[in-house]
């Protein structure tokens, strides 16, 4: 699974204005809603599901970086949007560091193993300290996207160099 497949700049949080592990997590799964990634009703049940996985681990990987995820039976596909705190927010992750980049993401229950394939290529991405520390300077929405899927970019840019050779 492709983390740039998940997101596009509407599921982009670049300036994240929560400061507290708990309403982080909140502020990202309403952007998620008003975005229409999901219906409201299963707003609840998105919140209930991330609440039973944050208290037993909590997702703060280390690095800066944290991964909130959970399961929801009514899901057809996995949702995700990223988020971006600029001042940090203490996620109680394993290194006691302030995280500034999140990823959360639910998945279908049924679609159990794209929870493992899109854990993976979180873990890959961010394990990049470039990735993180071009993310952190990224001045737009357009940019971080740029940014997680960098083959869009060249996409982009090759169809717009055949269109000025014409």
């Amino acid at each position: 699974m492709k983390l740039a497949k998940l997101l596009n700049p509407r599921h982009i949080v670049s300036d994240m204005v929560a400061i507290e592990h708990w309403p982080a997590i909140l502020e990202l799964v309403d952007h998620l809603c008003a975005a229409s990634q999901f219906a409201a009703q299963h707003h609840p049940e998105i919140i209930d599901a991330l609440q039973k996985r944050e208290a037993n681990n909590s997702t703060g990987i280390g690095g800066g970086v944290a991964i909130p995820h959970a399961f929801l039976d009514e899901l057809e596909h996995v949702l995700a949007v990223f988020g971006r705190s600029r001042h940090g927010i203490n996620f109680d992750a394993h290194d006691q560091q302030p995280v500034h980049l999140i990823i959360l993401f639910i998945v279908p229950k049924k679609d159990y193993h794209l929870h493992l394939a899109t854990l993976a290529a979180i873990a890959k991405m961010f394990t990049n300290r470039e990735v993180c520390r071009c993310l952190l300077a990224a001045e737009t929405d357009q940019e971080i996207h740029q940014i997680l899927d960098p083959k869009a970019t060249k996409t982009q840019e090759s169809s717009h160099d055949s269109v000025r050779r014409t």
